[in-house]
């Protein structure tokens, strides 16, 4: 029998929204008649995503608690009852053989009424420091899929399964030419490339930062692949030249990784997982702005196998320049972070969460 039946739950972020299409089309692809249901928080960026992927999705009115006292908060409890209502008819009507949620909102309300029901729910987490959603919902869960050590001070620990994080399935097969990626961009190989990542979206303190450093880039004989984010793009694409190459996004991964020496980025948990698998000297600039700071949580379980820098925002005036010179002129360091973060990649966990997964199919 193939033709079952998943829930997969999980939004308000890409990096909650893409490990769950990950995990849905390597269920496809072993069970070609199976169904599919996305549910999603109304309004959040998962219900544009999930149909772009060839997925359903039905979303719940449901958000999060903000931290100050506001007019949201106060809707809150009404959201939360109206989600558990309608998860629990979608639960009823849809008859999933297992439900699955990566995390985010709306993984809440439907992960909690699926188990109610005696549905097996499957939980995938991608951050060193675990989401409350998550965390709230793990005594109920059957499995618990990993990506970092240490996580039993969060979960049960009989339920954790170490598998990695989702990650693009072209990645791990990723062998682009350099000269082939240095042409795409319009770049020299005579001289060394950092490229820049600050999410889909961008980083406005990261987008600052490379603003103020490019004559120091300079001086360095350095040329600059800057993603700078689809909010940014009009505000830094006057710095475009025959050195540094300004995007508000970057379709092509494969050339840039290709062309990378150095990489500067966010770590959120989908880019540290894919940048361990590229396997490049990379400096972290975590978000503070992330739920339990767990951005910066990510960074250091790298830092502490010697696999990656980190800089906290706070000390980008102060240490960017000292730390980035160290990096750049060591080769050697280079080398050794470069190896360690190889040693971290996890490049099958998709499949290693679906063999969870299947496990739990009657």
């Amino acid at each position: 029998m193939d033709n079952y039946r998943f829930i997969l739950s999980g939004g308000g972020t890409g990096g909650h929204i893409y490990p769950a299409i990950a995990i849905a089309n390597e269920l496809k692809s072993r069970y070609p008649d199976a169904e599919f249901l996305f549910v999603g928080a109304k309004d959040r960026m998962e219900m544009e995503k999930v149909p772009q992927a060839g997925f359903k999705i039905e979303g719940l009115w449901i958000t999060g608690i903000q931290r100050k006292l506001t007019f949201k908060n106060l809707l809150f409890p009404i959201k939360l009852m109206s989600s558990l209502i309608k998860a629990n008819a979608i639960v009823k009507k849809f008859k999933p053989d297992v439900v699955i949620g990566t995390g985010g909102f709306a993984s809440g309300p439907l992960l909690k009424r699926a188990s109610a029901l005696g549905i097996p729910c499957v939980l995938q987490e991608q951050n060193s420091y675990a989401g409350v959603t998550n965390k709230l919902l793990a005594k109920k869960a059957k499995k618990i899929c990993v990506a970092y050590d240490g996580m039993e001070q969060f979960f049960p620990k009989e339920k954790i399964v170490k598998t990695g994080n989702p990650v693009r399935s072209d990645l791990a097969e990723m062998k682009a030419d350099r000269a082939e990626a240095l042409s795409f961009f319009g770049l020299t190989a005579a001289k060394p490339i950092v490229v820049v990542l600050g999410g889909s979206l961008g980083a406005r303190r990261i987008n600052q930062l490379i603003e103020k450093e490019l004559a120091y880039f300079e001086t360095l004989g350095i040329q600059v692949i800057w993603q700078c984010g689809k909010l940014y793009y009009q505000d830094y694409k006057k710095y475009q030249s025959t050195t540094v190459k300004v995007y508000d996004f970057l379709n092509r991964m494969e050339f840039t990784y290709a062309a990378a020496d150095i990489v500067i980025s966010r770590a959120g948990a989908g880019s540290v997982s894919e940048l361990c698998i590229v396997g490049k000297p990379v400096m972290y600039i975590p978000s503070p702005n992330v739920a339990e700071d767990h951005q910066t949580k990510n960074a250091k379980a790298l830092v502490d196998k010697q696999a990656a820098v980190l800089i906290k925002e706070s000390d980008l005036d102060t240490e960017f320049e000292r730390q980035f010179t160290a990096l750049f002129t060591d080769k050697q360091k280079q080398k050794i972070i470069a190896e360690n973060c190889k040693k971290l990649a996890m490049p099958n966990a998709t499949e290693a969460i679906v063999d969870e997964i299947e496990k739990l199919l009657k």
